[in-house]
């Protein structure tokens, strides 16, 4: 998957997990709403991790074809 991809399933994600917070914050969310919310987290998380690794790899002059996306264990392990 090419940056744009990448970008493109980051603002679908992000325009679903928008809509899902207006609805929590309405207290009209579902637990279903609640699940899809949290698992919706986690793949952004992994989408914006996928972005960071091949705009790194292409800075060091490596293939960004070459990034893979990472288990949610280590990108919801991550330190800041």
């Amino acid at each position: 998957m090419e940056d744009k991809g990448v970008i493109d399933r980051i603002n679908e994600l992000a325009h679903e997990e928008h809509e899902l917070f207006q609805k929590e914050s309405s207290g009209q969310a579902t637990e279903a709403d609640r699940e899809r919310l949290s698992r919706l987290q986690v793949t952004l998380d992994q989408c914006w991790d996928l972005l960071h690794q091949r705009r790194a790899r292409r800075a060091a002059g490596m293939d960004p074809a070459q990034a893979e996306v990472r288990d949610e264990k280590t990108v919801e392990g991550y330190l800041g």
